[in-house]
């Protein structure tokens, strides 16, 4: 080993940078005066290089690949967590459904209960959104054996999304839940409610209407009610959510903004009266 005096150390660290400064300089004008030597220069050093780059990437990626695999792990671990406690409370709920379907059924035969008629339904696709004389409906293709009837419900797989008002030879028209010209009653299941629910042209209807003394209550289920004798009771139909302004909202089950396929259900109401069946004043007789 070479052992420098202190001064000659001094010296050599204040001549470094001035040295790495006037090579770089040195550099880059022969670089701009000889470009194929530069290039040359460039490819030979890239050559030496290669190897060395080649065995650090390997372990670089081994690392960095670990390090990812790792936080997999971590990230699975506490789905798993999650799935364990989300299983465990379904399998809770589930006695509880279980042991009141047994109550109920005893509670049927008890009564001699008759149960209801299961309604007819047949499944349309949506063709078309918008048109007609609303803002917020679909057009339906329908086969022209499937008869449709005016009133009847529209379902998508989560809820309430409509009901048929105009019906042609091969379509069907379905005035949704928030079109401005909808009106559907409904019921708050916890607090059993009875309210409005009127369609505003936006993506969440309005609650109108309910009981004196009572509130809708946030997250509260949305349920049709039979008020009316248009619509059955009991289907779902979305949420209860309070705007910042304190206006009360629903938040519907239904992707009426994204209807695809529907359910048309006959439950053998009375629904939409036809234009012809409204009555009308009998004129008076002249003097």
């Amino acid at each position: 080993m070479i052992r420098l005096s202190i001064p000659l150390r001094q010296a050599l660290a204040r001549l470094s940078l001035p040295v790495l400064i006037a090579a770089a300089f040195g550099t880059m004008l022969l670089g701009k005066a000889d470009t194929l030597l530069a290039e040359r220069a460039r490819i030979l050093l890239a050559d030496a290089l290669a190897p060395f780059y080649a065995a650090f990437a390997e372990p670089a990626r081994a690392v960095r690949d670990g390090v990812a695999e790792l936080g997999h792990l971590l990230e699975l671990r506490e789905e798993n967590a999650r799935l364990v406690e989300e299983n465990e409370r379904l399998r809770r709920w589930q006695a509880a459904a279980l042991s009141l379907e047994a109550e109920n059924a005893m509670l049927r035969r008890q009564l001699d209960f008759v149960p209801e008629r299961a309604p007819a339904f047949h499944t349309a696709r949506v063709v078309a959104d918008g048109g007609g004389v609303y803002a917020r409906a679909v057009l339906l293709t329908v086969p022209p054996e499937i008869q449709v009837r005016r009133g009847q419900i529209a379902l998508d797989e989560r809820g309430f999304a409509g009901r048929v008002t105009e019906v042609g030879a091969r379509s069907a028209r379905v005035l949704l839940a928030t079109d401005m010209n909808s009106r559907l009653p409904v019921t708050l299941e916890g607090s059993r409610l009875r309210a409005m629910m009127v369609g505003t042209n936006g993506a969440r209807p309005r609650l109108q209407h309910w009981s004196e003394g009572g509130r809708p209550a946030e997250g509260e289920r949305v349920v049709t009610s039979a008020e009316g004798v248009e619509f059955p009771a009991g289907l779902p139909v979305g949420v209860v959510r309070w705007t910042e302004g304190g206006v009360a909202e629903v938040e519907l089950f239904a992707r009426t903004d994204r209807l695809d396929v529907v359910r048309l259900f006959d439950f053998g109401l009375g629904g939409i009266l036809p234009p012809e069946a409204i009555a009308r004043p009998e004129p008076r007789a002249r003097r």
